[in-house]
């Protein structure tokens, strides 16, 4: 046994969770018990572990002190009813959930658990609710922020959803293929999310959360794998590798922030681009264009610039408007608008963003503040600008987005400074 690492054991266990859960599910069929030792299992081995030191296989070790702790819930509960009997009709079910925790691929077991939590049974919303906690591992807390929802509502979502595969009678593993089509926008979504926590996590000291996106990577390949023709999942695909290939050049050796503006562009993964650039160029011209295939497309230009000055904003605003026509979000209109503020000034891009300051999901949300703040920058209104950006920086449960926001405001030009408004975006890339 060797000692684990805190880091390395908290990323192994954020790794082991979603797999551990899936062997169990499986042979057990009753998600939120299953789900509830799963935790218990990884809590022991978080205080375990580093005392004891790591076993030879961990995900066994997981699997089977999972199954046990399921095995005292039934007893407990059969010894309230009819112990003998319903004991006896539990114990094969547990002894092989158990005995075959490792005679499937783990990959398997995660990919079973991610389409069973998109069940039809669910509402969309439910589905990607319920898959970022059970697939990725993320707190209810993390899953409120990407909803845009309070924490309290998110947690009767999770909560119902499991309810409803129970009352549903759904069963563990793959659903027949004729299933997939209709899961499919649900599993996207999910990923995308996802990928997107783990790239700019919602809280924390880390702005990365590099096993996030990666998990995400790997499933969405899985993925397109079973469906190789469908565009979205390679545009999907393609919009996560060009997006990580940034993330190399998007801090500093101390953790600080860079925007996509000011990052070294020779820092940025060449192969991760060229894998991205080959998939989206390969997709648009054979299938229907959805919005990822638009981010994708987005994500491509910028990746094609050398300079932050080459960057073909007219194409980048194009591409937004058809995004906003096929898939209209808050987040789209202000990516939108600060791309339009680069083609006709910072006053249009304002005036794209000030309906979104009526809308509830937005009002206190740290994005559409620190774009607001980016925008009077860039329009000589240093004094509103500088306030924006400090709100912004208390709006924002992510350390590093606060750091760069805070200094942000304190580097803003003041009247009479001598000073002028920056001609490129300083949002984060």
């Amino acid at each position: 046994m060797a000692e684990p690492d805190d880091r390395d054991l908290e990323v192994l266990l954020r790794q082991l969770a979603p797999r551990v859960l899936g062997a169990v599910l499986r042979r057990s069929g009753d998600f939120d018990r299953t789900e509830d030792a799963v935790q218990e299992a990884l809590l022991a081995a978080s205080q375990q572990w580093p005392a004891r030191g790591m076993p030879s296989n961990p995900h066994g070790w997981l699997v089977t002190v999972a199954s046990r702790r399921l095995t005292d819930q039934w007893r407990s509960e059969a010894a309230r009813r009819d112990r003998e009997v319903n004991a006896a009709a539990m114990q094969p079910a547990r002894a092989e959930a158990a005995a075959d925790a490792d005679s499937r691929p783990a990959a398997d077991d995660t990919l079973s658990l991610l389409l069973l939590c998109c069940h039809p049974a669910l509402s969309m919303a439910s589905q990607v609710a319920l898959t970022l906690r059970a697939v990725a591992g993320l707190t209810t807390a993390q899953i409120a922020s990407a909803f845009l929802v309070p924490e309290s509502t998110m947690t009767r979502r999770i909560t119902r959803a499991k309810r409803s595969i129970q009352e549903a009678g759904a069963r563990f593993g793959p659903p027949p293929d004729g299933d997939y089509a209709d899961r499919l926008n649900a599993v996207l979504h999910t990923l995308y999310l996802i990928f997107n926590e783990g790239y700019t996590a919602t809280g924390g000291e880390q702005l990365h959360r590099v096993e996030l996106t990666s998990e995400a990577i790997r499933l969405t390949r899985q993925i397109l794998r079973l469906l190789p023709e469908d565009g979205e999942i390679a545009g999907l695909l393609a919009l996560m590798l060009l997006t990580e290939a940034r993330r190399p050049a998007r801090t500093t050796e101390d953790g600080a922030l860079v925007p996509l503006a000011e990052q070294d562009r020779g820092r940025w993964d060449a192969a991760l681009l060229g894998e991205g650039i080959d998939l989206i160029t390969a997709t648009l011209p054979r299938s229907r264009v959805g919005p990822y295939q638009l981010q994708a497309a987005i994500a491509a230009v910028h990746a094609e610039a050398g300079r932050a000055e080459d960057t073909d904003w007219p194409q980048i605003v194009a591409l937004y408007r058809l995004l906003e026509r096929r898939a209209p979000s808050p987040m789209v209109t202000l990516s939108h608008a600060v791309a339009v503020a680069m083609v006709d000034g910072p006053a249009a891009g304002l005036e794209l963003i000030a309906p979104l300051e009526n809308d509830d999901r937005m009002t206190a949300h740290h994005r559409l503040t620190a774009v607001r703040a980016h925008l009077l920058e860039m329009a000589g209104e240093y004094t509103e600008a500088k306030a924006a950006y400090r709100l912004a920086a208390r709006q924002t449960t992510s350390r590093p987005e606060r750091r760069y926001l805070s200094l942000r405001a304190d580097q803003v030009s003041l009247p009479n400074s001598g000073g002028g408004g920056r001609t490129t975006p300083r949002t984060a890339g």
